[in-house]
């Protein structure tokens, strides 16, 4: 019996160790935060991680950012799985492709453009609204704050190539 035990115990413990793993959030550099109001471009609402693939507009908040080629620079957010998200209003629905948001993400220590929100608010302009320019959804009548949490001050986001 007590072997059974033993055996049990383990199996528990390597199950738990497996999904702490797969919630570090070592990946992310939370020493910085960027602040991006940008266009989605897709969702996906996966059951672990719900995900915001978005465009960044301009300061001038007019365009979209570009890379050489004139493509635009396209990022990601991850965030809680698609059922917490679902009760902060963030559905595929509620931000389908053109909507404009704001988000501050501690990016990929990898570079890649993607990061993790953390504890970042997360706001929705109204259709068909952009804020000023330098400004955030977080700034504009009748936004819709999605989740805890408001936007952070940032640091400065990385300069799209030339």
């Amino acid at each position: 019996m007590i072997s059974v035990r033993g055996i049990f115990a383990a199996m528990i413990g390597a199950v738990c160790g497996t999904a702490a793993a797969h919630h570090s959030f070592g990946m992310y550099d939370s020493t910085k935060v960027y602040v991006f109001t940008g266009v989605v471009v897709r969702v996906n609402p996966d059951a672990q991680h719900l995900q915001i693939f978005f465009a960044p507009l301009n300061e001038e908040r007019t365009a979209v950012l570009r890379d050489e080629k004139g493509e635009p620079l396209t990022w990601a957010v991850e965030m809680e799985g698609a059922p917490q998200a679902a009760t902060y209003g963030v559905t595929v629905n509620a931000f389908p492709r053109g909507t404009v948001f704001s988000v501050g993400l501690h990016p990929l220590r990898n570079g890649h453009r993607a990061g993790g929100r953390g504890k970042s608010g997360l706001f929705r302009c109204p259709d068909n609204v952009v804020p000023a320019p330098g400004k955030h959804c977080d700034s504009v009548p009748g936004a819709t704050s999605h989740g805890q949490g408001i936007l952070p001050a940032g640091d400065k986001q990385p300069t799209p190539p030339s």
